[in-house]
């Protein structure tokens, strides 16, 4: 059994490096940039008004000032502004040749047809200046970002229509277990409903990976044998729960040795979790998380999802929120790290969650985030820091 912190370096570690290819811009949200982008333009793209107002000469601001045209935005001014002169402006519009400042409407009084006066005691420029955002062939984003809403923006205020972006895996969700059953059918006598397949596909979805949900395998070598053989074919990931520990019908880590998938490690010093396999074969890689659906979401959480990201180019490195125990938190064993479920409080606090075990998945509804303790601790007191995960 190796520490968490040791089977964490061996998953990433372990990832391909990730290969590009174009989309259009509509679909690029979710995915992670391939390579920086460069603005082609400046911006702005020219010295444009930050208000509607009167764009005008700062050195003419003590006498009455001649209105010489209208300037909305989408126009080029016609006129020059000289000496005694101004133009009508608005938000967003080019500021004529002449002007340094824009006063503002509301400054300013109306003496005669197409006269103005300053009634303001001092004004800003009001001026966004060409280029003091973005500069031409400024780096405006950098590879490895998740593209969001916002990046779409940027990448098409600079014309990037085609992004580059990091090719997604394919990632295979298989159930093992002679007693569980899919969500549509109601479970009769030792039969339990398949949480974990749905789970685990929303969960590599929302990752920007693509699922491949392939059922439920039952618990003979059979049959597990054919469906990770037909999951190895079609998937560069894939995640097997249950029949990953030492039982009786546990056939899992041998089918996978038998199908040339070699195990870089079987158990890991974590709760919940602690069977877990990582292998791999080339660059096709399995994980076998255990069939208990809290544990398989956070070892999800905690190892898969870190994988997929850098599999697809992001180191994904989620800010811990460093949070007050709303009170003590006790534990009998300590001989590994534990994750566990917590609430935010009014008081912005970290309460643990009314928890019964690793089967108790309706605990996780009621969960902010979850806390790690780590090996060694058994006890944290109320007030103590931690540093909690967002889930």
């Amino acid at each position: 059994m190796i520490s968490f912190e040791e089977a964490l370096d061996i998953i990433i570690s372990s990832a391909p490096p990730p290969a590009g290819e174009e989309v259009d811009l509509q679909d690029a949200s979710g995915r992670v940039l391939a390579c920086d982008i460069h603005s082609d333009i400046c911006m702005p793209p020219f010295n444009k008004s930050a208000m509607d107002g009167f764009a005008c000469r700062r050195e003419d601001l003590a006498g009455e000032m001649k209105v010489t045209e209208t300037i909305k935005a989408g126009d080029m001014p016609q006129k020059k502004i000289g000496r005694g002169e101004c133009a009508r402006i608005m938000t967003g519009a080019m500021v004529p040749v002449g002007a340094d400042c824009v006063i503002m409407v509301e400054h300013t009084s109306e003496v005669s047809p197409d006269r103005i006066v300053f009634t303001g005691s001092k004004t800003a420029d009001n001026i966004a200046l060409r280029g003091e955002d973005i500069k031409e062939g400024d780096v405006v984003m950098r590879k490895g970002v998740i593209i969001k809403p916002q990046h779409i923006a940027v990448m098409a205020s600079v014309g990037c229509v085609n992004p580059n972006v990091y090719k997604r895996p394919r990632v295979a969700v298989l159930n093992t277990g002679d007693e569980i059953v899919e969500p549509s059918v109601r479970p009769e006598g030792t039969c339990i409903r398949n949480s974990n397949g749905p789970q685990l596909v929303a969960q590599i979805s929302n990752t920007g990976a693509l699922p491949d949900y392939m059922g439920i395998v039952a618990d003979t070598p059979g049959a597990t044998d054919r469906a990770v053989k037909n999951a190895l074919e079609r998937n560069d990931i894939v995640l097997i729960t249950g029949g990953v520990s030492a039982g009786d019908f546990d056939y899992v880590p041998g089918i996978l040795k038998d199908n040339g998938i070699e195990p870089e490690f079987e158990t890991v010093a974590v709760k919940p979790g602690r069977p877990t396999v990582f292998a791999r074969r080339g660059n096709t890689f399995v994980f076998g998380l255990p069939g208990n659906p809290v544990s398989s979401y956070i070892i999800f959480e905690l190892m898969v999802k870190p994988f997929i990201y850098q599999w697809m180019g992001h180191r994904y490195s989620p800010p811990p929120i460093r949070m007050p125990l709303a009170t003590d938190y006790k534990r009998k064993k300590s001989d590994r790290i534990a994750w566990v479920p917590v609430f935010f409080n009014e008081r912005g606090e970290a309460m643990p969650v009314d928890y019964h075990g690793s089967a108790h998945i309706h605990a996780l509804c009621h969960a902010d985030g979850i806390m790690p303790v780590h090996k060694g601790v058994n006890v944290i007191k109320k007030g103590e820091l931690a540093d909690v995960r967002q889930i």
